[in-house]
């Protein structure tokens, strides 16, 4: 989707407003000064380019969980819903998606859509799809989306080979109508068809599903093109398509750069089109430099700094360590002179823009006093060592937050405190996935869907894709089980704000700020805005002539 689409890991230091999403892009025809442009301003053929990093794995839609991969799988494919400026469900690829009882769901799909191949998106492109990315034998990094679906144990056991290769839950109805049947009501299921994870896929990825995340066929407004790989990813726009976000621009570069300074000197000169972040150290000039064609906008993420739960130093812990190194970080003093003002401190673990954000869930634990914050680490036992680091990517912009978060604690708490650094976003994540992280790593997260159970369950919850931290609470577990048997949508997002309360207790992670999008755009291109994710709302650039 283009908007919400992916509540993954946030590559770069970059919270978003509620823009349009799948629907997103004016259709006015208006210039940046919102005066009307003339059609044959534009060259509707023309291609631009956006600086991005590595994708860290195939370009598999089960096989996404951070902001490099997912905005090209984004471009290629497309779901079932979206999700308005609201938040409302939008249908896209689907006809309807009704339920009676919040268990069993029916879809039936729009008519004549097709692969970027030609051949057509059945009912059945969605059921083998999920079957094949929930099998554990496929080994994608989004599995555990699906088990909600009745029978993924089958498919997805926690140990040894699957018991049979098609989940009990999904059945074939016709062509265009397949049921989904979950293992327990969840009243908020619908709003997850929406992630990127849930895309249908052609017959010929089964083939050799390999080459197929190399070169992939999707049923999205762009189909792909070519991947230089740590170079560039090309993309075209797909003349057939038949979704609300046909492309006004004739494809995409995804340009690679291993440093954002790199990137914010070629927007000046020309050589890239479109930002997703600016950095730090151009955070001062940028509005000047840019002016009309600066970007500050509000979107839905949050940035935390991460316990390794699983290593000496972790294992164990009493929350009031972790509580009092919170109390330690002067956010507002950060945000306002390292990050410009370009964030605003965390209250809570839930970003803005979703269902049941809270204001100040977490009292004073997010608020600085280093008298405090010296206390808490006392009272629970110490920092284990005296000293921490956090790890990050050196490719997002961050070295400069980080250092002055490790500053702010070791003058409030006299704890160590040093900057791990990675060479890039890849080896970031691959690092976390490996459970190799060495203390902390920073994490930031940006919405897969609008409700906060994507930022409680599917990062905090035992069994999670989004939890490489380690981090388990049966307690927790228990609240998120709960939440998801409410019989309702609002009683689920009110049992998840219960839920968020009891994690202050806890501290899987400890928030810093939520995220903005500070970037830009070059004099060529036009009608550019970013959504609910933080990315760019890639078919509504217009490329003048």
């Amino acid at each position: 989707m283009r908007g919400a689409k992916s509540a993954k890991w946030v590559a770069g230091a970059i919270i978003v407003a509620l823009a349009a999403t799948a629907c997103g892009g004016s259709d006015s025809g208006s210039d940046d000064n919102g005066g009307k442009a003339s059609a044959g301003s534009f060259d509707p053929n023309g291609k631009f380019s956006v600086e991005v990093g590595e994708p860290q794995n195939p370009l598999q839609p089960a096989n996404t969980m951070e902001s490099n991969g997912s905005i090209v799988v984004g471009a290629l494919f497309q779901q079932l819903v979206d999700y308005d400026a609201a938040g409302k469900i939008v249908m896209v690829n689907a006809e309807s998606v009704d339920t009676t009882d919040n268990k069993t769901y029916t879809v039936k799909l729009k008519k004549d859509w097709t692969f970027h191949d030609g051949t057509p998106v059945t009912a059945e492109s969605y059921v083998k799809a999920w079957n094949w990315a929930a099998n554990i034998k496929n080994n994608q990094t989004n599995s555990f989306w699906f088990s909600d679906i009745a029978g993924f144990a089958d498919v997805h056991p926690d140990k040894g080979d699957p018991k049979k290769q098609e989940m009990s839950g999904l059945k074939v109805v016709d062509p265009t109508t397949f049921t989904i049947e979950l293992s327990t009501p969840i009243p908020y299921f619908i709003y997850k068809l929406g992630y990127e994870v849930f895309s249908p896929l052609p017959e010929s990825f089964y083939a050799d599903p390999a080459a197929a995340g190399e070169k992939p066929v999707g049923n999205g407004p762009y189909k792909f093109v070519s991947w230089d790989h740590k170079k560039k990813i090309e993309v075209a726009a797909f003349a057939d398509y038949k979704g609300p976000d046909k492309a006004k621009n004739g494809g995409v570069t995804f340009k690679n750069y291993t440093n954002l300074e790199t990137a914010y000197e070629d927007l000046k000169s020309g050589n890239v089109d479109v930002l997703r972040q600016i950095a730090p150290k151009d955070l001062p000039v940028y509005r000047d430099d840019l002016g009309d064609r600066a970007v500050d906008k509000a979107y839905s993420a949050v940035q935390s700094i991460v316990p390794a739960f699983y290593t000496k130093q972790w294992k164990d812990i009493d929350p009031r360590v972790l509580q009092g190194l919170s109390r330690a970080i002067d956010r507002d003093t950060i945000t306002k002179t390292v990050l410009q003002g370009t964030r605003e401190p965390a209250t809570g673990f839930v970003a803005k823009g979703v269902l049941g954000y809270q204001d100040n869930v977490g009292g004073d634990v997010f608020k600085y006093d280093p008298a405090a914050a010296k206390a808490l680490i006392k009272a629970g036992g110490g920092v284990p060592g005296n000293k921490i680091s956090i790890q990050f990517n050196a490719d997002g912009g961050h070295k400069e937050w980080v250092e002055a978060v490790c500053g702010s604690i070791t003058q409030a708490t006299g704890v160590a405190c040093t900057g791990d650094s990675k060479a890039d976003f890849q080896a970031d994540l691959d690092s976390r996935d490996a459970h190799e992280v060495k203390s902390m790593y920073r994490g930031g997260w940006v919405l897969d869907y609008p409700v906060n159970a994507n930022f409680i369950r599917d990062l905090y919850g035992t069994k999670s894709d989004g939890n490489t931290s380690g981090f388990s609470s049966a307690k927790i577990d228990g609240l998120i089980k709960g939440a998801d048997a409410a019989p309702s949508l609002d009683e689920s997002v009110k049992l998840y704000q219960d839920a968020e309360k009891e994690m202050v207790n806890e501290m899987p992670a400890i928030p810093l700020w939520y995220y903005k999008v500070n970037a830009g755009y070059s004099e060529k291109v036009s009608g550019v805005d970013y959504a609910q994710d933080g990315d760019p709302i890639l078919t509504s650039v217009q490329v003048k002539k």
